[in-house]
């Protein structure tokens, strides 16, 4: 186990460091509050509910296929805040 707690990475770490892409996608992601995801994701639900309740099928299925994907995307949210890529404990 590496207790390796200065701000230079380890040569391990290194190898397995994101890219500049997944980085700046990880910034920006962790600025979110976890649970807006959540509540995007019951206002899918809802939403799709109304459509379904008003008739139009087609577009409540095309909108609650949305709750999974935000759903995710929470989770990924929550990980990038714990854990981000590039941290070193």
């Amino acid at each position: 186990m590496n207790t390796n707690t200065t701000a230079e990475p380890t040569a391990e770490a290194k190898r397995h460091s994101e890219g500049p892409v997944a980085k700046a996608i990880e910034e920006q992601t962790a600025r979110l509050p976890s649970d807006t995801f959540l509540w995007a994701a019951g206002a899918a639900i809802g939403g799709s509910l109304t459509l379904k309740v008003l008739g139009k099928h087609q577009t409540a299925l095309f909108v609650g296929q949305w709750v999974a994907p935000l759903l995710l995307l929470g989770v990924y949210n929550k990980i990038v805040k714990v854990s981000g890529s590039d941290r070193i404990k």
